[in-house]
């Protein structure tokens, strides 16, 4: 679905959807109040944002899983898996999965770090299944608002340009929550986007993220972006900002034909089919769910979230005391 204008460009929202934002808040309120929670017997760390849509979960919950392997730690990643067909049922996701079934951000996640990572629509039950196969912490990825599964660390990630876009709940505005439980938050992630020419706040940690390489979906070498600068290239992005990706290829001088798509969108080869012979470059999320009739001329092109390292020393010493 895609975002309503008023959510980020100052209009005012029309009177039903403001309605419906204080059912939703008081609907909210009242889910917290009523709800039990449970601990499990590992550390549990929630990556997750206070908005709608994307905003750079999937980068940094693969750069927390390197950075907690590197310290010693065995990470495995709980995901609701949004969007995939197989919801009723929890599954083990594999690099290989079918997105259709595991949901295409647990898929790309598998595949990146090669950890292990369950779906499930239960928390809890994804945590404890993560525990008895190994794991001596569990990051959830996209996990602030489900509060039955107890957490140790949270970590909020704010998209650099939407912020909270006009600051009011859902569907008058982005929020899912309102913007005052980021306090609750013990560390805040500030996405700058590539070109990390965004300020972060007192009490923000930027994540700049870092591109460089266009991988063939058929395999094979990879190639430097610098390869494309100067040629038109048809840009494939179903993330919840198309425009981050278009901004970073434009950013390697490559001429964009861009094509949006919703977020989470399930392609099919129509959806590729341009009526060009030009290169195509997606991102990796839309990357997994393209491989099976992906051409020679389809590309994949990843990014790496990099924070400053005072970012990795707060966090690693606040799990080492639970630990």
């Amino acid at each position: 679905m895609k975002a309503p204008q008023y959510w980020f460009d100052g209009s005012r929202p029309p009177l039903h959807a403001r309605a419906l934002a204080r059912v939703y808040g008081a609907a909210s309120r009242m889910r917290r109040r009523l709800l039990r929670t449970r601990k499990v017997d590992r550390p549990v760390l929630v990556i997750g944002n206070l908005i709608a849509g994307g905003s750079g979960k999937t980068p940094l919950t693969i750069a927390v899983v390197e950075r907690l392997r590197a310290a010693g730690w065995t990470p495995g990643v709980a995901s609701r898996g949004y969007g995939r067909d197989d919801a009723r049922n929890p599954r083990w996701v594999e690099p290989v999965t079918d997105p259709v079934l595991a949901g295409d951000e647990p898929v790309l996640i598998a595949a990146r770090t090669g950890a292990k990572v369950r779906v499930d629509a239960d928390r809890v039950a994804a945590a404890v299944a993560l525990i008895r196969a190994g794991c001596d912490i569990v990051v959830c990825d996209d996990g602030l608002q489900h509060y039955r599964l107890q957490r140790d660390v949270e970590i909020e990630v704010i998209d650099g340009k939407r912020r909270y876009g006009n600051g009011l709940l859902i569907p008058a505005g982005p929020m899912r929550e309102p913007a005052a439980r980021s306090a609750r938050c013990d560390f805040r992630v500030l996405n700058v986007g590539s070109a990390g020419d965004i300020e972060a706040a007192f009490g923000e940690w930027p994540m700049r993220l870092a591109t460089g390489q266009a991988l063939p979906l058929l395999g094979g070498r990879a190639l430097p972006l610098s390869r494309f600068s100067g040629q038109r290239v048809h840009a494939v992005a179903g993330i919840g900002d198309p425009e981050r990706f278009f901004d970073t290829l434009r950013s390697h001088g490559i001429a964009v034909v861009p094509h949006a798509f919703a977020d989470h969108h399930r392609y099919t080869p129509e959806d590729l089919r341009f009526g060009s012979d030009l290169p195509v470059l997606m991102t990796e999320k839309d990357a997994v769910k393209c491989m099976r009739f992906a051409g020679e001329r389809h590309f994949s092109v990843p990014v790496y979230g990099e924070l400053p390292e005072a970012f990795w020393i707060a966090l690693l010493d606040r799990l080492a005391k639970l630990r």
